[in-house]
């Protein structure tokens, strides 16, 4: 008799010649559901469930009949097991093994379910994807995307080598290309940008994302493609407009050296050409006044000075047109005192108009920090404005002030008079070179001094702005500035 193990992890039963179980282990009696300690004696197939012994009973005789060994895996449906059978003929009859495989089957269920879920989402998948086993290079699966981009329907497409879909043998190429940068490695994504070919025989660029898988137990190689054609055309256009734009801008760029020659002698035509003459006329005016007023009348004088009036008007007018035409950009920034600046020159006006009366409120001991050439242009331009539209006040009244901006870090500059002011209607030409809003009669002047005001506030990156009341008006300009405090402003009058 054969030696019986006496410790096992599966369910034994040794049976004689004619099937009848001649030993049964304790595994075996719990897997079978036999309580019967007189199952020793009884026919194998009496005691398992009748529905296994109906389905496998002349199947495993007829197996035996011919091999010394055969199993099945049979499910009791009543107990919701699944049991695998295994039959190894010896001298004495035979010997059963059972093992509980129900943990196997369940795996096996839900790999079955996740590879149709899988297969399921890569058919409905918008994107074009097919799969090529990696040795014979066979396509082995597509889904309806791939099969309608290439215009190829699916039972054809899968007999189909990969290379098929390649122009000029180009498939070979980026198979070696993919096994270069994959290697052996599964699941490495790599992507490349080749040609395609459908079936109507267009050929078409596209990138293609590729990865070595297991497909149904087989070693392949998964591939998604994307259609760049029209972003590979977009570029090449992209490019296309690169060069146009760049020898557009190079076309531009020689203008502005153009304009800037001509803005050149321009300036130096004001500067020399023009200037001079007037000087001379005005000379010329005022000897006529000195040495010939004796013969000239009242009318005759009056004549004169208005020609020199209007010589130093166009005078004026120039200086300010090349001071507008030639404001630099900033140059070195520091901090300008503005009281001090005030003072010098209020000091200047009222050494030209002795007679006047005007009052200067400077509500400031700050400093800001600018380009102190450019700024210096800009206040006087201000203050000259203020001084001008106050002469008809027998008290005039200008205030000078820095204010904290609107915007983070923004210093903002206040002149404001209690002059002629202006039609707000025209707010939005203050600032626009020869845009006057009053006579140049009663009030003289070039009409370009708020416009360089502006131009100076631009090349600080600031901006401008103008009130108007029943009492006078206000300019600001503000300037960017770094972090810093204003302390209260200590107010001075001059």
């Amino acid at each position: 008799m054969l030696a019986v193990p006496t410790v096992t992890q599966a369910g034994l039963l040794l049976l004689d010649g004619q099937g009848v179980i001649t030993y049964v282990n304790a595994e075996a009696r719990q897997m079978m559901g036999c309580s019967l300690p007189d199952v020793v004696g009884r026919d194998f197939w009496d005691v398992v469930p009748a529905q296994i012994a109906e389905q496998y009973l002349a199947p495993t005789n007829l197996a035996l009949a011919s091999s010394l060994q055969h199993h099945f895996i049979a499910q009791d449906e009543f107990e919701g097991s699944w049991t695998e059978y295994t039959f190894i003929l010896n001298p004495a009859g035979s010997s059963v093994s059972m093992r509980d495989v129900r943990g196997a089957k369940i795996t096996e269920r839900l790999l079955r379910d996740s590879e149709r879920r899988n297969e399921a989402i890569f058919n409905v998948n918008p994107n074009a994807m097919w799969v090529f086993d990696a040795v014979s290079l066979d396509i082995i699966s597509v889904n309806r995307a791939a099969a309608e981009f290439y215009g190829v329907p699916p039972h054809m497409f899968l007999k189909l080598k990969m290379g098929a879909l390649f122009p000029d043998g180009e498939g070979a190429a980026l198979l070696s290309a993919i096994d270069h940068r994959m290697g052996a490695r599964d699941g490495k994504l790599v992507a490349e940008v080749c040609k395609q070919k459908k079936r109507n025989g267009e050929i078409v660029l596209v990138e293609l994302a590729c990865a070595r898988i297991r497909w149904n137990e087989t070693k392949a190689i998964f591939v998604s493609l994307a259609d760049v054609t029209e972003r590979h055309l977009g570029d090449r256009a992209l490019r296309r407009e690169n060069v146009d734009m760049e020898e557009e801008l190079a076309s531009v760029h020689a203008e502005l050296k153009k304009s800037s020659r001509d803005l050149q002698a321009f300036t130096y035509a004001l500067s020399n050409d023009l200037l001079g003459p007037l000087h001379s006329a005005n000379g010329f005016a005022a000897v006529l006044i000195d040495k010939y007023s004796a013969v000239l009348d009242d009318a005759g004088r009056r004549y004169v000075n208005r020609i020199q009036a209007s010589l130093r008007q166009l005078a004026r007018l120039v200086d300010d047109l090349r001071v507008l035409v030639q404001l630099p950009p900033p140059g070195q920034m520091e901090a300008v005192d503005i009281v001090a600046l005030c003072k010098l020159l209020i000091a200047d006006f009222r050494r030209r108009e002795p007679d006047r009366v005007v009052v200067i409120e400077l509500d400031t001991s700050q400093t800001l920090v600018a380009d102190k050439i450019l700024f210096t242009r800009a206040l006087t331009c201000l203050l000259d404005n203020a001084w001008k539209f106050t002469a008809r006040k027998a008290e005039g009244w200008v205030r000078v002030a820095l204010l904290p901006g609107k915007e983070p870090h923004e210093t903002v500059l206040q002149v404001s008079d209690n002059g002629a002011g202006f039609d707000e209607a025209y707010t939005d030409k203050l600032f626009t070179a020869f845009q006057r809003l009053h006579s140049s009669a009663d009030f003289p002047g070039s009409g370009l001094g708020l416009a360089i005001v502006k131009s100076v506030a631009e090349r600080h990156s600031g901006r401008v702005w103008a009130e108007t009341s029943p009492t006078g008006a206000s300019f600001y300009m503000a300037f960017p500035q770094a972090v810093t405090e204003l302390t209260e402003p200590a107010q001075q009058t001059l």
